[in-house]
């Protein structure tokens, strides 16, 4: 773990090897000169580990809305849902096609949870082509829960990477979130995709309803625990339609202390800073970045017919784009160049 030295109190003390969880809740609960102190080792940790200081950049093109769970704090599959869709093989390879005539390295393929075979046939036959005709380019996953087999198949195709968020680390709660789903299916999904070679991501929700500070600890944990090349947080926005509407959202100043957290314990990871935060605050992108984010998505690869069916947190999300980021980045002092 490269960690630097200062006199930050965040940093750990001589000899010791973990935060107590106590440390960890006072972390999480930080405000103000704390916090900015924690944003500090945040940055100052990305730093140590990425000495170039640029962020990864991400398209994403959102392949299927089709899901068989029924997350409770997801408007897919919602009671409005006015559209089911998936694009075929051929119109995911030209926009990957699209996407990297911009200058895109890495594509994120997204979609809802659909175990169907010959949907899972249909990405990995998009995703062997272009890695035919572009060995260098970095596939994505974030599919859901799928059988080892179409892993393998997957990541046979050429897929490198797969993000796969355990959501929380409370089994109660995960069970009350996503009633069609376990923790310890989810978890087993994630080793699966671990033991095959896929760079994995995964990472939790802040500000789940019934979600306790003690949750939050554990996630933090548990992130550590798992040999991940990626991990994230996303804050809760009660979406419309789903069963969670009417619950309140997810606390902004919590969320940016778990993602600065998140570095500072695993500072050789990716780590994103999420759109549902700049819907949430003003500059919350920005603040991610502060707070030791070294990943942005650029929403330019779902069709803009189709993007009002893909709501997740919200049927109006907010999808940045190129210059948001290089804005962002040029303040917090990150590289830019690789975005056109």
């Amino acid at each position: 773990m490269n960690i630097p030295t200062n006199n930050n109190i965040f940093l750990l003390p001589s000899g010791q090897e973990e935060y107590s969880d106590d440390f960890l809740t006072e972390a999480l609960l930080s405000r103000e000169e704390k916090q900015r102190q924690l944003f500090q080792l945040a940055q100052d940790c990305r730093l140590a580990n990425f000495p170039d200081n640029r962020a990864q950049v991400r398209s994403v093109i959102e392949v299927s809305n089709i899901c068989r769970q029924k997350c409770r704090y997801c408007a897919i599959g919602g009671k409005d849902q006015r559209l089911n869709y998936t694009l075929s093989a051929e119109v995911i390879v030209e926009l990957i096609e699209h996407l990297i005539r911009k200058g895109r390295e890495t594509i994120l393929l997204q979609s809802g949870e659909n175990v169907d075979q010959k949907f899972i046939e249909k990405v990995a036959s998009a995703v062997e082509k272009e890695k035919h005709v572009h060995p260098s380019l970095r596939v994505i996953l974030c599919l859901g829960n799928l059988s080892r087999s179409q892993y393998e198949l997957l990541f046979r195709a050429g897929a490198s990477d797969y993000i796969l968020k355990f959501e929380t680390s409370n089994p109660r709660l995960f069970k009350y979130c996503k009633p069609n789903d376990t923790l310890e299916t989810r978890l087993e999904c994630i080793q699966n995709l671990i033991d095959i070679g896929f760079r994995v991501g995964s990472g939790n929700i802040v500000g789940l309803p019934g979600q306790t500070i003690e949750d939050l600890v554990s996630d933090l944990r548990l992130a550590h625990e798992l040999k991940l090349s990626m991990n994230s947080t996303t804050i809760f926005i009660p979406a419309e339609n789903s069963a969670f509407e009417k619950e309140p959202a997810g606390d902004p100043n919590l969320t940016l202390n778990m993602m600065a957290l998140l570095r500072i314990m695993n500072p050789h990871r990716l780590m994103p800073t999420t759109s549902s935060l700049e819907k949430m605050i003003p500059d919350g992108q920005f603040l991610g970045l502060l707070a030791g984010a070294n990943t942005v998505t650029i929403h330019d690869g779902t069709p803009e017919n189709l993007q009002k069916h893909f709501p997740i947190y919200s049927a109006k999300r907010v999808r940045p784009q190129m210059e948001h980021f290089k804005d962002i980045l040029t303040r917090a002092g990150m590289k830019t160049d690789n975005i056109s």
